[in-house]
């Protein structure tokens, strides 16, 4: 649990820190992969829970506080809102929860491998999309590719076996189109 606290405080000042050059790839790609680390790492579902909120709660309250040492008393560093501190927050820790269920070495473990990237690579999809919901000028090409590569990867490290591997990219795949032609049809 410290060390869940302590790696969302550290994520959540580096993003105040990063905030400033407007990368792209930082804010909210660093805390999805934390909340993935937290809960693939977490030793039972109560403690991926648990953690993984730890973890959220710790890094939204770091880059908020970084973010009122800088003047600004919005309260809104993640997330643009209020609403959406709210969705980030139930989207990392439903994240951390899905890293959890990676473990798992049947069919579920791939299913929750492959909606993880599937997620990322219909954001990644949407964002260097021009007419997308979140669209970014300056994402593409070298900031979605990264992302999109970390995201095949992750496929890779969470799942032990070919098959494992190759049912999860299917899924991610599934998904991913299903995520952004919807958000791309919005």
């Amino acid at each position: 649990m410290l060390a869940a606290f302590v790696g969302g405080l550290v994520v959540g000042s580096f993003g105040v820190l990063m905030s400033g050059l407007r990368l792209g790839v930082y804010d909210p790609y660093a805390y999805l992969a934390l909340a993935v680390v937290v809960g693939a790492t977490a030793t039972g579902f109560g403690w991926a829970l648990l953690t993984t909120f730890l973890a959220s709660v710790s890094t939204l309250v770091a880059a908020m506080a970084g973010s009122a040492l800088h003047g600004d008393l919005r309260f809104e560093a993640i997330g643009g809102s209020a609403a959406g501190v709210n969705l980030l927050l139930v989207q990392l820790v439903v994240f951390g929860l899905l890293a959890y269920f990676t473990r798992r070495r049947d069919l579920w473990g791939d299913l929750a491998a492959g909606v993880i990237s599937g997620l990322l690579l219909g954001d990644v999809i949407d964002r260097a999309s021009p007419g997308g919901v979140d669209w970014e000028i300056g994402f593409w090409p070298v900031p979605a590719i990264a992302i999109g590569s970390l995201a095949v990867v992750g496929v890779l490290a969470l799942r032990r076996t070919m098959a494992g591997r190759a049912r999860a990219a299917t899924i991610a795949c599934v998904v991913a189109g299903a995520v952004a032609a919807a958000l791309l049809a919005l």
